[in-house]
């Protein structure tokens, strides 16, 4: 079991919402795994998860430049 930095409640595996506003496009997610904890609602997201937005992130910035580029 994980203990929240903020607060020192209950961290549980769950979901959390995650959103970005990058390079003139906006990302938004639902229901991202995530550590969240009981007390807070802070979340913190493993490494994994976190390699994964950025690896989407990084993909979208080409596409985006791809797109804005065609102007």
């Amino acid at each position: 079991m994980k203990e929240c930095i903020h607060c020192r409640g209950i961290m549980r595996r769950s979901t959390t919402p995650f959103s970005v506003d990058r390079k003139g496009y906006h990302l938004h997610w639902e229901a991202v795994p995530a550590w969240v904890c009981e007390q807070c609602g802070e979340s913190c997201f493993e490494s994994r998860e976190v390699d994964l937005i950025q690896h989407a992130l990084m993909a979208l910035d080409r596409e985006s430049d791809a797109l804005l580029s065609a102007i």
